[in-house]
Order: structure tokens, then C-alpha cells, then sequence
């Protein structure tokens, strides 16, 4: 498979989104490997969003300890490996199966900070049909950096990955 990335080129956010939804399912395009796809999607998201530093992926997980979310592909500094239900914005996002966006993440209860630099946060649920898959998790140094053009955006890329998962590879 070949797939150049392009530069955005959009004058505004839901453009930019069109476009890097066009882009997500060319590359994600006949590949079902959920690993695979979460990292080419996250890969995508960093280089195609501004003001960003993380993104990624984080999937539930049954164990010993009940269920949990743990850390999946990504692009940037390490990050916190598991979170419990309903902690933090990724376990909010879980518990609630909502995207949650968070304009200053200091003022979240419970926030859990990975990276000291994030500032604003934004976490949408990866949803097949009923059943949660985990959670994708985007963070900016810059408060109020999300809002409802990206959750429309981001939704419409996690449900391209998604669907990604039933492809025939």
C-alpha cells in the first residue's frame, strides 16, 4: 500500500476535518488490525492537527483489577499506561460513553496529568454499536484548544477506525 501524507491545506476546522477524514480511510483502507490502524490514525491526527501534544489510543481492558483503559498507539511523550474506570477524562469518557471536552484540564476533578504541559483536553469513545472499545484521547499545552468542531471531526475519525475493524484485510 502506498499513502502520501498531505499537508492541510483547509481555511477552517470542519474542513480540516473532511479532509483528514479523506485521508484516514484511504489509509485505513482494507486493514481490520485494530493495533495497526490506531497507530496510522494517531500518526495522522499528530501531523494533520495544530496545537496538539498527545494523541492516541487507549483500549479496555478485563483483568484481576476489573475493567480499565490501557495505553494503545500514540504520538508523543510517554503516557500513563493504565486508567480506572471513571478516572480522569479518558475513564469519564468510558463510564459516561460520551466525548468529553475539557477546555482547562486543571479544572477537571480527578484529572490525571500525564504530561504536565497539557492544558486542554478532548476524549471520544470508540463505540461498535453498543459495545466500548476504548477511548481516543487528544491534549494541548493550549487552554480551550477543543471544541465542537473538533468533537464533530473526531468522532467522525473514530468511527473510521472503527469501522476499519470489519474490513476484509
Amino acid at each position: 500500500m502506498s499513502f502520501e501524507l498531505k499537508a492541510p491545506s483547509a481555511p477552517d476546522k470542519p474542513t480540516l476535518y473532511v479532509e483528514l477524514a479523506e485521508q484516514a480511510q484511504a489509509l485505513l483502507q482494507g486493514e481490520c488490525d485494530r493495533v495497526a490502524n490506531a497507530a496510522n490514525l494517531a500518526a495522522l491526527i499528530w501531523h494533520g492537527l495544530p496545537d496538539l501534544n498527545w494523541a492516541g489510543f487507549y483500549f479496555v481492558h478485563e483483568g484481576a483489577q476489573g475493567r480499565e483503559l490501557v495505553l494503545g498507539p500514540f504520538q508523543g511523550k510517554p503516557a500513563c499506561v493504565r486508567i480506572g474506570w471513571g478516572r480522569g477524562v479518558c475513564g469519564t469518557a468510558a463510564l459516561e460513553l460520551r466525548t468529553q471536552v475539557v477546555e482547562d484540564v486543571h479544572a477537571f476533578p480527578g484529572h490525571i496529568a500525564c504530561d504536565a504541559a497539557s492544558n486542554a483536553e478532548i476524549v471520544v469513545p470508540l463505540l461498535r454499536g453498543a459495545e466500548l472499545l476504548g477511548v481516543l484521547d487528544l491534549d494541548s499545552p493550549l487552554r480551550g484548544r477543543f471544541d465542537e468542531d473538533d468533537r464533530a471531526g473526531l468522532e467522525r475519525l473514530a468511527a473510521i477506525w472503527v469501522a476499519s475493524l470489519d474490513a476484509q484485510a
